[in-house]
């Protein structure tokens, strides 16, 4: 099974981009950030053209996550039970809550959408309301290894957090910014100190993810490491292949990120093991 995962920003403005990846590279199941739409207005007859299903969450014209397969997706969870909100407290005395992690189960595999909140800047409200979510995600993560520690489970997406030096190209440009603050690496750290191996890094994968449009930060390599597919060890032990694809930063209108794709060697569920009723 190949698996992706990819912060397209803006899936109506690279639907076209999105679909032709997916039917070249052969992938079977990618997680999307980013979609910047409702249910309504996402595109889905390209993708159901190309032989993919799809799931999402979206509430507007910001964030959004989702997930495109042509293998089947059961168990749809929207959200993780205990994601903080963030924003203006409504009239039932909530804060709302936004579209940030979708889950589903795929032939056995509990794979997650994430796009974890920015930060902003580190005296900014979405600086605490980021750790926040990571603590409340990393907490979620022990407790679904605790009940299935041979559970396949990834967290994949955009994290927004550098967790090395070497995931900047120049740490001394980011002195004091969100990214790479102490905070935010514990933060990730933590959901490695919960079970999750890098599926890239563990195996060798270098480079980028994420380049700014401006400054000529692609063709000057000014990147940042920001994008993971964080595994469990039974989701780390079926993976033959990782890699970054890079050239999907080149070309007409690309997005800021690229996509990580994972390849899995895993026994499928069998339907045939059903009863038979006659």
């Amino acid at each position: 099974m190949r698996i992706g995962t990819w912060n397209v920003n803006s899936i109506r403005t690279r639907v076209g981009r999105v679909v032709d990846w997916l039917v070249r590279e052969d992938v079977d199941v990618v997680a999307l950030q980013e979609i910047k739409c409702k249910e309504g207005q996402f595109p889905y007859e390209p993708f159901t053209a190309a032989g993919y299903e799809v799931e999402l969450h979206g509430l507007n014209q910001w964030n959004g996550v989702a997930f495109a397969s042509r293998l089947p997706m059961s168990d749809v969870a929207v959200g993780f039970a205990s994601a903080p909100g963030f924003g203006k407290v409504d009239d039932a005395g909530d804060l709302p809550q936004e579209a940030r992690a979708l889950g589903v189960t795929v032939d056995g595999l509990r794979l997650w959408s994430l796009y974890v909140p920015n930060g902003r800047e580190l005296d900014n409200p979405h600086y605490p309301y980021k750790l926040e979510w990571l603590k409340n995600l990393a907490a979620e993560t022990r407790g679904w290894l605790a009940q299935n520690p041979d559970l396949p489970l990834a967290l994949m997406g955009d994290f927004n957090i550098a967790p090395l030096d070497i995931d900047v190209w120049d740490i001394a440009a980011f002195e004091g910014r969100t990214h790479v603050s102490q905070p935010e690496r514990d933060a990730f750290h933590a959901l490695e100190e919960a079970g999750l191996v890098d599926a890239l890094r563990s195996r060798g994968v270098e480079g980028y993810t994420y380049w700014d449009y401006q400054q000529l930060r692609f063709p000057r390599n000014e990147g940042m490491r920001i994008d993971f597919i964080l595994g469990s060890k039974a989701f780390d032990d079926a993976v033959i292949g990782a890699r970054i694809d890079r050239n999907e930063r080149k070309g007409a209108a690309p997005s800021d990120h690229v996509p990580l794709v994972v390849d899995l060697d895993i026994d499928p569920v069998d339907d045939d093991d059903r009863p038979m009723i006659f």
